[in-house]
């Protein structure tokens, strides 16, 4: 329960953060600051990418406790590369002193600022989900989220540059982790060198494949946002770039929410029952990912008109429904890729399918910049962006569901899915059209109402039973007070398992 509360917490003041940030620097500074994140995710991606995934696979309570090498190693990986990269941010911004805090060099010193910050918070947030610690993650969330709001909003009003508040933004996920570093500890333990020495090689043939493909889905905003840049100006790319993160977190940040415990549902289910027994858990974890996913992309894209005219700075309306509309589908498929596709080839330890399905991605991608800006202008780039995310993963699926290892799927929940989500649009496309407060408002009830009405009869993904169960347990014969402690259920909220 602790981490759904922390996804609701996060989720809702990073779109609040977005917004507020967006309307402090304008559209030209805005577009300067989203090609600078674009960046730090990918620096990110890059250093840090790889251990944060190892993390994620080969820790857990009985490895904190038993195999004490793991955290050894990667707490020493982390140390040395965040010591080079903050070197490096230091000499940037040595060399941005004399241009100001305008300039080139300022702003790339922001930017490694921002992407060691990221690491940082991501791999101490991986280590809390590992051991199923939702109180701590839930603290490490909220702190973050609440210094990211003090910092960056303050920087943006008070130094507005993109500089400044990128480097805001580091700061705040670095001093979350730091405040929180004597409960993130694990039991002292002596170094074995030839262990760490293991251990680092088993993250960098893990973990390597990984992260290429993390990076080259990165490059996507990068490259796109530098061409509509190029194209059009920074103002254009201040507008598409909004757009592009209003929409991928109102449908991914759900799916990251269900990767933080259907993943590491995974990984215990094979280290107590073995493979087959986590590759059935993954497949479940698929039919949940598309249950509660596709009504969100779908939502999303009934409430567009209505959110942009209640929620959006008055600068970038117009532009921001233009292209969120087109980026909807492929920002979904990028959540499939994410957190359906790829978890099948991390439990089985082969991860280079993933390189190839991005590499189609980006070269369709780049072929759809070369094509279609040309007939459709700037809305081209976001069209070209959705084929590309749709290309990889329909080549991941692909390699997924055929062949010997194919994976079991319940295509009955997707299915059911599937037809609630069409006929929950046809119920709510007539409402778009209506006032915001109004529109709003009955697409929510409807959608609830509709979707839900779907999901109870025919019980999609479990969640009836889920619901049912949890109801039974919470106002059962003993009440509330006969409930076991919250830790005792709360990995298995999403097993999709009968009680």
């Amino acid at each position: 329960m602790a981490v759904i509360c922390a996804f609701i917490l996060n989720a809702g003041l990073n779109f609040v953060l977005g917004l507020l940030i967006a309307k402090l620097l304008g559209p030209s500074d805005f577009g300067l600051f989203a090609l600078a994140t674009a960046g730090a995710v990918v620096a990110n991606t890059i250093l840090f990418e790889w251990l944060r995934l190892s993390a994620t696979r080969f820790y857990s309570a009985r490895v904190r406790v038993q195999e004490p090498w793991i955290r050894q190693g990667l707490d020493r990986a982390y140390a040395v590369v965040g010591v080079a990269l903050f070197a490096a941010a230091l000499v940037c911004a040595g060399f941005g002193l004399a241009a100001g805090p305008g300039g080139r060099m300022a702003i790339v010193a922001g930017t490694a600022v921002a992407a060691l910050g990221i690491g940082v918070f991501d791999y101490h947030a991986a280590l809390a989900r590992a051991r199923f610690d939702g109180g701590l993650y839930f603290r490490l969330v909220a702190i973050k989220n609440g210094l990211a709001f003090v910092l960056m909003a303050g920087a943006a009003w008070l130094l507005p540059q993109p500089a400044w508040v990128l480097a805001a933004a580091g700061l705040s996920q670095f001093l979350a982790a730091a405040l929180l570093w004597r409960p993130m500890r694990d039991p002292a333990a002596p170094r074995i060198r030839v262990r760490l020495a293991e251990t680092w090689r088993l993250f960098v043939v893990y973990g390597l494949p990984l992260i290429a493909a993390n990076a080259i889905y990165q490059l996507l905003p990068f490259l796109n946002r530098g061409a509509i840049a190029a194209q059009a100006g920074l103002a254009e790319a201040g507008y598409f770039a909004l757009a592009a993160d209003v929409t991928t977190r109102s449908i991914g940040t759900l799916g990251t929410a269900l990767d933080l415990l259907l993943f590491q549902l995974a990984v215990r289910a094979e280290e107590e029952e073995g493979r087959a027994a986590a590759e059935a858990q993954i497949g479940r974890n698929v039919g949940t990912v598309v249950a509660l996913l596709l009504p969100c992309a779908v939502g999303f894209w009934a409430i567009l008109p209505a959110l942009e005219a209640l929620a959006v700075p008055e600068a970038y309306r117009g532009p921001f429904a233009g292209y969120a509309g087109l980026m909807i589908p492929g920002f979904f498929f990028l959540a499939m890729t994410n957190f359906a596709l790829n978890p099948v080839f991390q439990i089985r330890r082969r991860t280079l399918p993933v390189i190839a399905a991005a590499l189609i991605g980006l070269a369709v991608d780049a072929l759809g910049l070369w094509l279609l800006p040309p007939h459709l202008g700037p809305a081209g780039i976001a069209v070209a962006q959705t084929v590309g995310l749709a290309a990889a993963t329909l080549i991941l699926a692909v390699r997924t569901l055929t062949g010997p290892q194919r994976l079991r799927l319940p295509w009955r929940d997707i299915l059911t899915a599937s037809l609630a989500c069409a006929a929950m649009a046809v119920c709510l496309a007539p409402v778009r059209g209506l006032d915001p407060v109004p529109a709003l408002t009955l697409s929510l009830i409807l959608g609830v109402l509709v979707y839900g009405g779907f999901t109870w009869v025919f019980d999609i993904a479990g969640l009836r039973s889920l619901i049912a169960a949890r109801w039974a347990e919470r106002w059962g014969a003993g009440g509330p007070a006969s409930r076991p402690p919250s830790g005792d259920t709360a990995p298995d909220a999403f097993s999709n398992k009968s009680p």
